[in-house]
């Protein structure tokens, strides 16, 4: 599926052997020479690999009830009683932290109404609203909006109305589906019962229900194309050619729409890959393979190194990104739908404090954060472990795939305070499992997650430059 690194690789792969195709009259006479064609079909692809990858997704979670990830249709919440483990494997880096409830919007023919409850404050919660371009339009929850209950609007980017009574704060979204992403802390096993409580007061209705009012005549039914593995490899260009008919055109894009319309790409347009004739698709092949090689070097390369760790503060909404459409699908691919700074910012690593690269099948490892200097949050830290090729959690034998601060209790602590962390694939022995996060036999990516991240020093912000900095992973004995 879209949203496996292997697969983000491989879109930009196109078959050699591919048949050659009947030419498509309206691409023959307009598209431009090959160079610049290719050119455009790289920038293109590194500006809609965010919307891609979001179609993807959606597709699985909203769409196709027989994806195996289907979670609601349109509109409604479905509110996920566990953790996310490593059969869960439509989004790449997916948290474990928090119990996850998902509402796809559709946003057409009216606002939808996203009521929460009253929640203890020492359980973090965030419903984060993340629209078709990736960006993150807003925050309910714990930290931006506080513990209340309260009632909160969600427009389109075309909606023009009156804000009613009663709705707290109104969120508008760039496109006309949109995702709302719930987060609700699990403080341990035996709280999951409680987590479920606070997730059934969790509400999505429709404007005119909530008000209730006859609603308005219901949106033109969509027929969204299948998108999988192998359809990605070469329609990649149909997709975002799909995906932007619903995402109205912004200041900062008009350039980048314009080049992609000049290859037949976006609102009104035709765009079918098949239809090209076989030299239109290599050249398209080679800009899409370049664009996701120079995704893949900004990856590599994002934010600080600190003690091995990147850190950077990626995720954002559309002034964040400014039309830095490297940064956009760098942020989602490192990890997408991921929150902005202050609301949880993100070490990672690939490699251990000398830089080398991580791997379970060769070495053990460990972490160790001296006393006093565990990572600063006003809500919660974790450390997750992922295989290093596919970015998804790991089968293990203790179902163990993070580690974090509410954890903390059960740990054991070493002579002078600190807390030492125990990274390799077999267990370290009785005395030493209750601080183990299993490896996988082959390489490792961490990630390291502060939500809702201190201000005030000592603190991870401003990303990069803060006043803490994440321990290095040390090669054990």
């Amino acid at each position: 599926m879209l949203t496996k690194r292997d697969l983000l690789r491989s879109t930009a792969a196109i078959a050699a052997g591919a048949a050659l195709a009947r030419p498509s009259l309206l691409m023959a006479q307009s598209t431009p020479g090959i160079i610049e064609a290719k050119d455009i079909a790289e920038a293109g692809f590194i500006y809609g690999l965010p919307l891609v990858m979001n179609y993807a997704v959606m597709y699985e979670y909203a769409v196709d009830r027989t994806s195996g990830q289907f979670k609601a249709p349109f509109n409604e919440i479905k509110n996920e009683p566990n953790v996310f483990t490593y059969k869960d494997t439509a989004i790449v880096t997916p948290n474990s932290d928090t119990p996850y409830s998902f509402a796809w919007l559709d946003l057409r023919a009216e606002p939808v109404v996203l009521s929460v409850p009253a929640i203890d404050p020492k359980r973090y919660y965030s419903v984060m609203l993340c629209d078709g371009n990736t960006y993150n339009y807003g925050y309910i929850g714990t930290r931006a909006t506080g513990s209340d209950a309260g009632d909160y609007m969600v427009v389109g980017p075309d909606w023009t109305g009156d804000t009613p009574a009663g709705i707290k704060q109104v969120f508008r979204s760039s496109t006309q589906f949109s995702l709302a992403g719930y987060r609700t802390q699990l403080f341990g096993p035996d709280d999951l019962d409680n987590v479920k409580k606070v997730q059934a007061g969790y509400k999505v209705q429709m404007l005119s229900a909530y008000l209730e009012q006859t609603p308005p005549r219901a949106a033109p039914i969509v027929d969204f194309p299948k998108i999988d593995k192998e359809l990605a490899k070469t329609n990649f260009f149909d997709y975002l050619d799909f995906a932007l008919q619903f995402a109205p055109e912004q200041d900062n894009e008009k350039e980048i729409r314009a080049e992609l319309a000049r290859i037949g790409v976006g609102p009104g347009k035709t765009f079918n890959f098949k239809d090209l004739p076989l030299e239109k698709k290599l050249e398209f092949g080679i800009g899409m393979k370049e664009g996701q090689r120079k995704v893949d070097e900004a990856v590599a390369n994002v934010g600080k190194t600190i003690n091995g760790w990147r850190v950077s503060g990626l995720p954002g909404d559309s002034a964040h990104y400014n039309g830095d459409w490297m940064k956009r699908a760098v942020a989602a691919q490192t990890g997408i739908y991921g929150n902005d700074p202050e609301e949880a910012t993100y070490p990672f690593t690939r490699v251990d404090s000398d830089g080398q690269t991580l791997d379970g099948s060769k070495h053990n490892y460990t972490l160790t954060f001296p006393p006093g200097q565990q990572p600063p949050v006003n809500a919660f830290w974790s450390l997750t472990m992922y295989d290093g090729k596919s970015q998804l959690l790991i089968e293990n034998p203790i179902n163990r795939y993070l580690i974090n601060s509410p954890m903390l209790s059960a740990m054991k602590t070493d002579a002078d305070g600190s807390l030492t962390l125990y990274i390799q694939k077999d267990s370290p022995g009785a005395d030493k499992e209750t601080n183990w996060l299993p490896a996988p036999d082959d390489t490792i990516y961490l990630v390291m997650r502060l939500y809702w991240p201190k201000t005030e020093a000592p603190s991870i912000l401003p990303p990069g430059e803060g006043t803490w900095q994440p321990p290095g992973v040390i090669v054990a004995g």
